[in-house]
């Protein structure tokens, strides 16, 4: 093997090496799990720092959000592998386009047969001027009241697909902001209500909660027990912290937006939650087994007035690593 060989094929080795730790650091990062589709996405990321995946990455990211796998999903990252992950609903998606495309086709359809019918009626018009035999001139006339309840016909057709269209668009509306597993508003949702909020000034404290030891009850007891356990947090949360903007962040990610109270309220309205999902134990329906404790940590921060989304949930996700470093099932607050 020549030397220039031996050089390239070390330099291309020390390539693949800074890739596949760049890869594994975008990973732990998001803490992602490394199966081939948040692999491949990764890699393209990595590979590729200027193109629009990841300067739309760069973009969700600001301010230290981390990706979910549903962002992944919607930047046209593939599937995970895990169920507790849902995906889009890309059946309304696709019947909606169809729909779209339908519509489209229909008044494209329409407004050519109008010109057709402009210029027909010019030419009948003409006609029955240079004729004075009565025949053509019901007969001329016939042709265009035919003409005319055509049109109208296709013109109902189309109104009655636009509403149908609309109908649509609002059920992909709030599915788009909502979670199919536990019901709750999804991260889309929460980023909306706390704009919302910010913009009208409401006083607020975020809190981020995270099921403890959650990828061993999926290891353990399959992914459609967690999904059990992730329906039942979801309830706790919602339950305890009724009145107040309750969404799953993603994965076993859930976040709470307290509006209008002190921060001394939301800690004591969050350990309630937390103090009832610590007293359930929990049981395999199948088999009656014990699945064990199941609790969840929690971070929990005050916001500024006009704070942005990314500085107020860096600051409470750094407090839920406290909560999980000094134990796990338990509440910090900033």
């Amino acid at each position: 093997m020549g030397l220039a060989r031996s050089t390239r094929l070390v330099a291309a080795e020390d390539r693949a090496a800074q890739v596949f730790d760049c890869v594994r650091a975008f990973l732990t990062l998001h803490r992602l799990s490394a199966d081939p589709a948040h692999y491949a996405f990764a890699h393209e990321v990595v590979c590729n720092p200027t193109g629009v995946l990841a300067q739309s990455v760069g973009t969700m990211t600001e301010g230290g959000i981390r990706l979910s796998t549903r962002d992944i999903e919607t930047l046209g990252g593939g599937h995970a592998e895990s169920s507790n992950d849902p995906a889009p609903s890309d059946g309304l998606v696709a019947q909606t386009q169809m729909q779209v495309e339908g519509f489209t086709d229909m008044v494209r359809s329409m407004r050519a047969e109008t010109a057709d019918f402009g210029r027909d009626l010019a030419a009948s018009a003409t006609a029955m001027q240079g004729s004075a035999n009565s025949d053509d001139l019901v007969r001329l006339t016939a042709v265009m009241l035919d003409r005319v309840r055509s049109a109208e016909a296709r013109l109902q057709a189309a109104t009655s697909e636009a509403d149908q269209l609309r109908e649509k668009l609002e059920e992909a509306r709030g599915d788009a902001r909502r979670d199919p597993l536990t019901g709750l508003p999804n991260r889309r949702a929460f980023e909306e209500a706390f704009a919302e909020h910010m913009a009208r000034g409401t006083r607020l404290c975020l809190a981020v909660c995270d099921v403890d030891r959650f990828k061993r009850v999926n290891d353990q007891f399959g992914h459609s027990v967690g999904d059990r356990v992730l329906k039942a947090i979801a309830e706790a949360l919602s339950t305890a912290c009724d009145g107040h903007f309750v969404a799953r962040y993603g994965g076993e990610e859930f976040v709470i937006l307290f509006s209008n109270v002190d921060l001394a309220t939301a800690h004591t309205t969050l350990e309630s939650a937390r103090l009832t999902v610590d007293a359930k134990r929990y049981r395999l329906r199948e088999t009656d087994t014990p699945l064990g404790a199941v609790t969840f940590s929690a971070g929990l921060s005050p916001a500024d007035v006009g704070e942005p989304l990314g500085a107020v949930f860096g600051r409470a996700d750094k407090l839920l690593y406290a909560a999980k470093d000094g134990g796990r099932n338990q509440v910090r607050l900033a």
